[in-house]
């Protein structure tokens, strides 16, 4: 007697392959996935997102920690004493608790504090850095590293606002300063073009008004500047320039500036390596302070 047929188990049964539409549509979107993953910052934004936030480290992005990688510059002592300028410095989170009695009784009269990075980080010291500068009599204010190909400038600008980067019309709060800088995560332009850098820095500055009341001060190096945006003028009659060189002067300016605010003259100075000089009076510091 011959055997039965054994029954075909339906999980051996093999499949019918996806109709070639569906085949093809897959196939775009993996393709379109991969492109988005490979692009930039900017082209990323423009079809429909920015980067997604960064492990990265910003405990060791500071105001001016990368000039030095990239440019250089002396290590020493405070530049000759012009009489009228005023002495400050400016600190994050990799300072710690900051001595500030130390600092005012060396001369330094105004300090800057880093408040946040992008829209996914606060300084964990900013409250003893930004009122324990403003309890020993400084003038003070706060300052926002950008990362231009995280979120855009309104993002950016809000997130600072709600962070520590807001003014008080008190007398003793300076406005708030966007550092722009060489990108610590990547590609020195964060993956921009110059006219998408210079729309980026417009949206952050006309929310930070909006927000404030008071136009932003701009931190940033000659050569970034020039690399990075084509040297655009357009800050300049609106935005006081805040000017990292560490040598014996503030050298040649950004385009659309004739003259500087701040001078970041040193990042081995004492007590918290970053010292500036502002470029004017005390009298011309309290009226930037007043508004």
């Amino acid at each position: 007697m011959s055997a039965l047929p054994r029954p075909t188990s339906p999980h051996a049964r093999r499949r019918s392959p996806a109709p070639a539409p569906v085949r093809t549509l897959l196939t775009v979107l993996l393709a379109v996935c991969a492109l988005l993953v490979a692009l930039p910052g900017t082209a990323r934004a423009a079809a429909g997102g920015f980067a997604p936030p960064r492990p990265g480290h910003p405990d060791r992005d500071w105001m001016g920690s990368t000039v030095r990688l990239h440019e250089g510059g002396e290590a020493g002592n405070a530049p000759e004493w012009v009489t009228a300028s005023v002495e400050g410095v400016d600190v994050s989170s990799h300072n710690g608790n900051v001595a500030w009695s130390t600092l005012w009784n060396s001369g330094d009269r105004f300090a800057y504090v880093k408040a946040t990075e992008g829209t996914g980080y606060t300084n964990p010291y900013f409250t003893q850095q930004y009122n324990g500068s403003y309890n020993v009599g400084m003038l003070r204010g706060s300052y926002h590293f950008a990362l231009p190909d995280h979120a855009d400038g309104a993002a950016q600008a809000n997130y600072f606002a709600d962070h520590g980067g807001g003014w008080s019309a008190d007398g003793r709060t300076l406005p708030g300063v966007l550092d722009m800088e060489y990108n610590p995560y990547g590609d020195i332009c964060y993956g921009m073009s110059a006219g998408a850098l210079v729309d980026w820095m417009t949206d952050f500055f006309r929310t930070y008004r909006q927000r404030t009341g008071r136009d932003a001060v701009l931190y940033t190096s000659t050569a970034w500047w020039q690399r990075c945006t084509g040297d655009y003028a357009g800050f300049g009659a609106v935005n006081p320039l805040w000017i990292p060189r560490y040598a014996s002067s503030p050298g040649t300016l950004p385009a659309g500036w004739s003259f500087h605010t701040f001078w970041q003259y040193t990042d081995t100075g004492p007590v918290v390596g970053d010292h500036n000089r502002f470029n004017g009076s005390q009298s011309r510091l309290q009226a930037l302070a007043d508004g």
